[in-house]
């Protein structure tokens, strides 16, 4: 009777499979003011994110879900479209900057958290954030992580700056069960990524400085180098060409910042000097043929570097760009710009035209609408 109770028993557990906590509820939608009209038409609604930190990254899974993460350990998480927002601290990461995150879906989020040595970490939640287990600690203490971008759920790259002309690059196919080394400083395989120029890496500003196109292309735009460059694979990181921009670049404050893709084809690169907050030059480059080939644009409107940058699905050659300095409107694929707001942001993206997303300081969150 005891073995008949125990197979049974093993049985229910096997037929209901591991237990999966219930998503914590939304807090109740918040009224807000009226939506602001911009300058260039666009409507802008200022939601309330419940956080205080600087939010630097934002990842628009769909017209509801949308994730968002910063300093303090911070992330914040909306299945609204942002009626309202829930937010929190990781535990244990109070003292890390998330300043990139990938939103899967409603329950499922990467988090990395930038800085030298073991304060660059890869976070995964699977239970809408009420719990977050550590997939990767960076054990190299030169080494500094900046941005990730993934083709699908499981699969994806994480850039760091580079340690004594390598620049270390991981990749996971399962999920991030395994984050596994592409490109390793000290390895005795050669890297397939370019070596660096000196002091070339990446600005962790926006969480965009890695952008994923199609199936099993990437791009890393870089910055801070004596070159600062367009990198890219065709592969999915096996091998890896560069490429140059006419983008401001030469010293450690000066270079990319974001790189973001329409089509397989159409691309835009921003960035500029993040130690300036007044600076112009050449921050914008546009490329028609893939990267290969990049030329000047429009510059936005706002002074200062750009940190993000975003296209509009179903706008064709709608592109938006934030920095500090304020937010600016392209309609034709960034050769010219319009004001879209003149508050400071550090990252934005798109589901559609209705739904846009800009975050920035003290917990901003700004939707955007056209």
């Amino acid at each position: 009777m005891r073995n008949s109770l125990l197979a049974a028993a093993l049985l229910t557990l096997v037929a209901c499979g591991p237990y999966t906590p219930p998503l914590p509820p939304s807090p109740p939608a918040d009224t807000l003011p009226p939506a602001r009209t911009s300058i260039s038409g666009a409507a802008l609604l200022d939601q309330r994110s419940r956080a205080t930190a600087r939010l630097q990254a934002v990842s628009v899974v769909s017209e509801k879900v949308v994730w968002a993460s910063g300093t303090g350990g911070t992330f914040a998480v909306t299945t609204n479209g942002g009626a309202s927002w829930r937010s929190g601290v990781v535990a244990g990461a109070d003292s890390l900057e998330f300043r990139d995150v990938q939103g899967v879906d409603e329950k499922t989020a990467y988090l990395l958290s930038s800085g030298n040595g073991t304060r660059s970490r890869i976070y995964k939640t699977t239970d809408a954030g009420q719990n977050w287990q550590i997939q990767f600690i960076n054990r190299t203490p030169e080494a500094f992580y900046d941005c990730f971008a993934f083709w699908d759920a499981t699969s994806g790259l994480a850039f760091s700056d580079n340690v004594k002309g390598v620049f270390p690059l991981l990749s996971t196919r399962d999920g991030g069960l395994d984050w596994r080394f592409l490109s390793e400083p000290g390895a005795e395989a050669p890297s397939p990524v370019p070596a660096a120029t000196a002091g070339e890496g990446a600005f962790a500003a926006s969480g965009t400085c890695v952008a994923t196109v199609g199936k099993a292309a990437a791009y890393i735009a870089t910055g801070a180098g004596t070159r600062s460059r367009v990198l890219f694979t065709p592969d999915r990181g096996r091998s890896w060409v560069s490429y140059d921009t006419p983008v401001s670049q030469g010293t450690n404050t000066t270079g990319h910042t974001s790189i973001a893709f329409q089509d397989e084809r159409t691309g835009l690169v921003a960035g500029g000097d993040i130690g300036s907050a007044t600076s112009g030059g050449s921050r914008v480059a546009l490329t028609a043929d893939g990267g290969k080939r990049w030329v000047e644009g429009g510059q936005p409107t706002f002074a200062g570097a750009v940190y993000g940058v975003a296209w509009v699905p179903g706008r064709r050659g709608t592109v938006v760009a934030v920095g500090p300095g304020g937010a600016s409107l392209s309609r034709d694929e960034g050769r010219t710009w319009a004001p879209l707001d003149s508050l400071s942001y550090w990252s934005v993206a798109f589901a559609g035209p209705g739904a846009g997303w800009m975050v920035g300081p003290g917990g901003r969150i700004t939707k955007v609408s056209f």
